[in-house]
């Protein structure tokens, strides 16, 4: 094969979250709030917490690892790991994951782009392949955004979550990754954010949500008509888990009656990142979508930015639990 003139396609998913499930109700225990207020305003009705021996190197590590036997793969040549919480500057998340996963000697590499950051990994990593600079790279996105939550602030507590996602995108004679539409909005760079002594989550909500319900569709259909097909053509939505009054109007802008829409934020909560392919890997791996069908990746958040992309899922069903 031509590694330089190939495509990629996404042989295999996975995902990892961890036990310790918050609900809404424990939480009014905590802060002024109430199960009716968050399901009302977000559609979360319970998250996962990351307990002390979780970190975000560990729970990419673990999703790493479901993604590579769901591939039948056991060593690539490219790692990527997508997270605004990792703590250590050095070595990076990707080294650690490749040495824990025993994958030799790959490029081992580290993106920041918040909550679009997986679909930034995915187009590098299709990059990356189409060039032939790599045949086979595991991609991860994975948060533990309680580390960094205030846990008195109302306002942002009910969101955070933590968990991974990965894929294992590998060389193809065809093209099931399409080309990326990817950009920034200048104006809101602050509007998402971890920053200050100490480094905590904070957002300007209204902002966030203003420009998701009047600007996510036109650059969502952007990402469509780069890929070549129709919105006809695709089966799946998977959008960054920000807020369900987010996704269900999103969903509905883009003509998605017939469509599978991934919700995971229900149970899930926001994982920044790793919400999309934690989302994607869940209803993968329960039997929610078809073989063969194609899913429009669309992140956006922290930055402030925005990714996406048409993929399509592999032709068979999990080869690894």
């Amino acid at each position: 094969m031509n590694f330089q003139t190939s495509g990629s396609t996404i042989s295999g998913l996975g995902h990892f979250q961890p036990e310790r499930v918050l609900t809404n109700d424990e939480l009014s225990e905590t802060v002024d709030t109430t199960d009716e207020w968050i399901r009302t305003r977000t559609g979360i009705r319970e998250r996962r917490i990351a307990g002390a021996d979780d970190t975000v190197a560990s729970m990419a590590v673990a999703a790493g690892r479901h993604a590579l036997a769901d591939a039948g793969v056991d060593e690539v040549s490219m790692v990527i790991v997508a997270s605004t919480t990792s703590t250590n500057r050095s070595p990076n998340t990707a080294a650690r994951v490749s040495v824990a996963l025993g994958l030799g000697t790959p490029a081992v590499l580290d993106i920041n782009t918040a909550c679009s950051g997986f679909e930034y990994a995915v187009a590098i990593a299709d990059q990356a392949i189409r060039a032939g600079a790599a045949q086979k790279v595991l991609v991860i996105g994975a948060e533990k955004l309680s580390e960094f939550t205030d846990w008195t602030d109302r306002s942002t507590c009910v969101i955070t979550a933590d968990g991974a996602g990965a894929v294992v995108l590998e060389a193809s004679t065809e093209q099931n990754v399409s080309q990326v539409v990817w950009g920034s909005v200048p104006e809101l760079v602050d509007a998402v954010r971890i920053d200050g002594d100490p480094a905590l989550f904070a957002q300007e909500g209204r902002s966030v949500y203003r420009w998701a319900i009047t600007e996510a569709a036109r650059h969502a259909t952007r990402v469509v008509d780069a890929s070549g097909f129709s919105i006809d053509d695709i089966d799946v939505f998977a959008f960054h888990q920000a807020n369900l009054r987010i996704i269900d109007p999103l969903a509905e802008a883009l003509g998605g009656a017939d469509k599978i829409v991934i919700r995971d934020i229900e149970k899930s909560g926001n994982t920044s990142a790793a919400s999309v392919p934690l989302g994607l890997s869940k209803a993968w791996h329960a039997g929610d979508i078809p073989p063969g069908s194609r899913a429009l990746l669309f992140g956006f958040g922290g930055g402030f930015t925005y990714a996406g992309q048409v993929v399509r899922l592999p032709a068979t069903q999990s080869k690894g639990e």
